[in-house]
């Protein structure tokens, strides 16, 4: 019943689920913050909440900048996830699954558009949170102006994204969405459907994040940005 009801559509879904998903996310963060707190046993770091403010607002603002090829959402944004996987390749991984978080919850407050309480958590949740996963190739050697490690990165992100907004959309279909006019063989199953749908655009966000993020270390760019990030207070 429990997983059902997570499936359950119903006409007033999306507001109550919005304000419900950003009391409950609002809530995570919280709790995601006070064990972060506890854990390090020190003040929060002032430098970095900064720095989190600016590349959250810096992804926003670019996700604003969008072209959706198709309807109902699937927008190919002007590299949108960049500054916040800057970030998560700076900070490591629950940092940044929480700018992550807090990026999908501003897209969603921004254009709330959802199905059920699943497709909330695979779309805005699960989807965006996957930045965090960046952090972990933050910790790979890494030659000056080398790109391996942040395209590995960026590509293991962006694949963990196709994968939660695959799994949203055979949802979306199994309530009988039918959104974009494919053709026969793609409209039989809700995994060809979806998976189809997602090739749309998250491939051409993907793409353009990695020139983006290329082109940065090619020109030195993302070593000042991240020798800036790191850099410790005086007596620190």
């Amino acid at each position: 019943m429990f997983l059902y009801s997570l499936l359950e559509v119903s006409e007033q879904t999306t507001n109550v689920v919005k304000w419900i998903s950003v009391a409950g996310v609002v809530l995570l963060l919280g709790v995601i913050a006070l064990i972060g707190f506890l854990k390090n046993g020190k003040r929060l770091d002032s430098k970095k909440i900064a720095f989190a403010g600016i590349c959250v607002s810096m992804s926003f603002t670019l996700a604003i900048l969008k072209v959706s090829p198709i309807q109902y959402g699937g927008s190919i944004t002007l590299a949108s996830f960049v500054p916040i996987l800057i970030f998560a390749y700076v900070y490591g991984l629950a940092d940044g699954l929480l700018v992550g978080l807090i990026h999908g919850l501003l897209n969603f407050i921004e254009d709330p558009y959802i199905l059920t309480p699943a497709t909330f958590l695979f779309d805005y949740l699960l989807a965006f949170a996957s930045v965090g996963v960046m952090g972990l190739f933050g910790k790979m050697q890494r030659k000056e102006r080398g790109v391996l490690p942040v395209v590995l990165g960026c590509v293991c992100v962006f694949s963990l994204r196709f994968l939660s907004h695959l799994f949203s959309g055979m949802i979306f279909f199994s309530q009988d969405q039918v959104w974009v006019s494919f053709p026969a063989w793609a409209t039989g199953n809700a995994f060809i459907y979806s998976f189809i749908y997602q090739c749309i655009y998250v491939p051409a966000d993907a793409i353009l994040a990695t020139a983006v993020l290329i082109a940065l270390c090619k020109t030195g760019v993302f070593d000042r940005l991240v020798s800036l990030m790191r850099a410790k207070k005086n007596g620190q």
